[in-house]
């Protein structure tokens, strides 16, 4: 672990610090390594390995590296200098030498640009002070330009980016940026959320770390070039370097999903022979983010933009005419009201922008390019509208099908279809069925009735989605929202299209080996959830099942109100009568049973006593015990007698069954076996009985509860049944055992499986209809016991009857 490694270390560290200081003493004995006369103070922090030069050999030894930090020393210790002063001179336009026209310029020496004057000869000075930002810091160096005929001032930025040097403005540059340092801030964005605030103090401080103000400040030109740098890269990445006449167009500078299917770019032209419709639908889902909010600019008209709409948020002039010429239709909700996002920010008048909202694939998260857009008024159909309907248009030619999931979308697709129609800026590919649907996490608030016709259980193709995927990709975006908070409009939408292009870079690299890996689940998944639909219908009438698939295949094609099917109708009058009037029977038929064996309330159970105990210490959680398993020996006679209730009484089954056949009692073996069998198929009907008990009050009862009181009664009546339930629990692990104990070939016992804490969990398909996690549910292995095929059996009045 970590901590092994440190104690490893703290004998060293002594050591270690006693290396580092000497580090610190003169190097080389103050001798020039390189002539071997002159004094060596002058060492390089930057360069490997312990050097000592003299100035002279340090500027030689520097030729090709001008942002190494070199040190002198002054008799005590080292002092920072620069190769500046010690006469470093960087000569720009012949490979690192001198220019071979400089001794022309009558004033070699003189800084500054002259134009017109002097000899005939005379073009202007040589030489210049500049400002370097570099990774190692900023450095400040004396440079020599190029004085060759035909040499013009109007072109010394391309000089510098000649030797890959990034100017800072165009006429008479002062300041440039290595590429090295502006790749390394671009990174930097977007792995550490850097602003350029805290990236150029970063650097300040590695120059001088004591007084960083002392620093030149580059912090306005950093944040210029940085948008200059980051346009030239991506129209370099995305092939528009050699043709530059071609013009990007919409998401012409954004990368998208890999594995989606496009035509043109990832299906074979024949594709429609190859797969239906249902392999290539396309998969989307839509979602806002109001962490993502902008203010208002003080002069908008100054604002200049470099990539408007070429990458993943949409182009401001076509998108800001749409929602001039949009209707904010408020249309009433017959579901939950979900307008609480929008008013959460329709009075902050200060923003331009109240958040982001933006479509991505579904299935494995990209931003879908051109379709990201900005909200005025919180979340409204106008914004989303156009977002869905660029990302519906982008690379989908003849792909009929398309899966829209959205958090509102019971509501949002009642109308879409008209409001896209009554729109002159609105699109959709002709041909084109849309199938709307509610991401899993979300459908939780909505109304019941929204569960079988917006889940994503019920579309065929969607696979094991859950349909918030964009959820997560938020969550770094939120860091960099207060940075972008305060930016122009054109800096935000290129920081933002960096990031999604970034994002979904990183799902591209990465596309494999996700892939392979929820290949690999599915596949688990799928033996899984095959093996425990076997089992379901091995026990269930095989002309109800028949008509079941039915019903489905015909829900799937209709769907809409036919896939009303799929929710429970509880008709409340009768159904929950019937369940009570059944519960009510039981507990009165065992109470009649257990008369005069009542003591203070409680029942104490007639076998083994240990079990006895732990009723006393059950927990008010309904916390499972597990059985003993020691078998019970014979009394030590010399043992006090125990009093007569407290003593166990002996079965056949204490004994084992290798014993009792080699003392020939066969008919005391097969006689306690079945009534063995018996308590065990007795323990589990009671249990599924309280069991069912239990999520009828959580459902009816506790979820409903108006008031405190009412809940915290609800609660105590639901200990009760755990109690209840703990009891069957413990008494049919009584019986399991035994029955192992007495089965020599284990046949029965493979019946009788351990209960396990997990199994007596409250059934979520009474509970929560529409939670999320369904995909994967499965039913207690004792619900699909062979003795319950008439109990599920719905032709007796049975547990199938009460969910159909």
């Amino acid at each position: 672990s970590q901590n092994d490694f440190i104690r490893e270390w703290l004998p060293w560290r002594t050591e270690y610090l006693n290396v580092i200081l000497e580090g610190e003493q003169l190097a080389k004995g103050g001798i020039c390594e390189q002539c071997c006369q002159a004094e060596g103070s002058i060492r390089c922090m930057s360069c490997t390995g312990v050097h000592a030069w003299c100035g002279p050999c340090a500027v030689k030894a520097h030729r090709n590296l001008p942002f190494h930090k070199v040190q002198r020393w002054n008799g005590t210790h080292y002092q920072a200098t620069s190769l500046m002063d010690l006469g470093f001179l960087w000569h720009v336009g012949h490979g690192g030498g001198p220019c071979p026209q400089a001794q022309e310029n009558p004033n070699p020496e003189e800084s500054g640009y002259v134009s017109g004057e002097g000899p005939p000869n005379y073009r202007r000075s040589s030489r210049s002070q500049m400002t370097i930002v570099h990774t190692e810091g900023i450095f400040t160096h004396e440079v020599s330009w190029c004085s060759c005929p035909g040499s013009d001032p109007i072109d010394l930025h391309l000089s510098l980016l000649r030797e890959r040097l990034f100017p800072a403005s165009i006429s008479k540059p002062k300041t440039a940026f290595t590429f090295e340092v502006l790749n390394h801030f671009l990174i930097d964005a977007l792995e550490c959320k850097t602003s350029a605030m805290s990236f150029y103090q970063k650097l300040k401080r590695f120059t001088n770390n004591a007084f960083p103000d002392r620093v030149p400040d580059r912090y306005r030109e950093l944040m210029r070039v940085s948008r200059l740098w980051r346009d030239l890269k991506h129209r370099k990445w995305f092939g528009f370097g050699h043709d530059t006449e071609l013009d990007p167009g919409g998401g012409g500078l954004a990368l998208f999903c890999p594995a989606c299917p496009q035509p043109g770019i990832n299906l074979p032209p024949d594709w429609k022979a190859w797969y239906d419709s249902n392999t290539v639908t396309r998969q989307y889902v839509i979602d806002g983010n109001f962490t993502a909010q902008h203010m208002k600019m003080n002069k908008p008209e100054m604002d200049v933009s470099l990539s408007d709409g070429k990458g993943y948020m949409v182009s401001e002039i076509p998108y800001q005419s749409h929602l001039q010429q949009s209707v904010d239709n408020k249309e009433r909700s017959t579901c939950s009201n979900h307008r609480a996002i929008n008013a959460a920010n329709i009075n902050k008048s200060n923003l331009r922008s109240t958040g982001i909202g933006a479509t991505a694939c579904a299935r494995h998260g990209c931003f879908v390019p051109h379709s990201v857009v900005d909200f005025q008024k919180g979340e409204r159909y106008m914004n989303t509208d156009y977002s869905i309907c660029n990302a519906l248009s982008y690379h989908s030619e003849n792909i009929t099908t398309a899966l829209v999931i959205y958090d509102v979308g019971c509501q949002w697709s009642v109308n879409f279809r008209s409001r896209v129609k009554s729109s002159s800026s609105l699109f959709l590919p002709s041909g084109l069925e849309i199938i709307p649907a509610v991401g899993k996490f979300h459908l939780a608030a909505h109304k019941l009735s929204c569960f079988p016709r917006y889940s994503l259980n019920f579309v065929k193709g969607a696979g094991h989605l859950d349909g918030e995927i964009l959820e997560t990709l938020w969550a770094p975006f939120n860091k960099i929202s207060p940075t972008a908070r305060s930016m122009t409009q054109a800096h935000r939408q290129e920081v933002y299209d960096d990031h999604m292009r970034d994002s979904n870079w990183k799902k591209l690299v990465g596309i494999v080996p996700s892939l392979l890996k929820k290949y690999k689940t599915s596949n688990k998944c799928l033996e899984d959830m095959n093996q425990a639909y076997e089992q379901l219908n091995a026990v269930l009438d095989p002309n109800k099942v028949a008509r079941w698939e039915l019903d489905a295949v015909k829900a799937e094609a209709d769907r809409g109100e036919a896939l009303d099917i799929y929710l429970q109708e509880v008709k409340t009058s009768e159904k929950r009568q019937r369940l009570s009037s059944r519960i009510e029977k039981f507990h009165s038929t065992g109470q009649a049973f257990l008369k005069g064996l009542e003591i203070d309330g409680a029942f104490i159970p007639q076998d083994d006593p240990a079990f006895c105990a732990q009723e006393d210490q059950e927990k008010e959680d309904g916390e499972f015990w597990e059985d003993d398993d020691t078998v019970l020996e014979a009394p030590d006679e010399e043992v006090q007698e125990l009093a007569s209730e407290l003593m166990s009484i002996w079965m056949p089954s204490s004994i084992g069954a290798a014993k009792l056949m080699e003392i020939g009692l066969h008919d005391l073996l097969k006689e306690e076996m079945e009534l063995r069998i018996g308590q065990a198929n007795d323990c589990l009907d009671q249990l599924r009985t309280d069991l069912g008990s239990k999520a009828m009050l959580y459902r009816q009862n506790f979820r409903t509860a108006n008031s405190t009181r009412e809940g915290t009664r609800t609660k105590k009546e639901i200990q009760k049944v755990v109690v209840r339930i703990n009891k069957h629990v413990r008494s049919y692990q009584r019986a399991r055992k035994a029955i192992l104990r007495l089965d020599l070939n284990d046949n029965i016992g493979e019946k009788f499986k351990e209960i396990q804490p997990e199994d007596l969990a409250v059934s979520k398909e009474v509970t929560e209809e529409n939670r999320f996690g369904q995909g994967v549910s499965k039913m207690a292995w004792f619900w699909m016991v062979d003795g319950e095929q008439n109990l599920l059996n719905g032709d007796s009045g049975g547990l199938m009857e009460e969910c159909e």
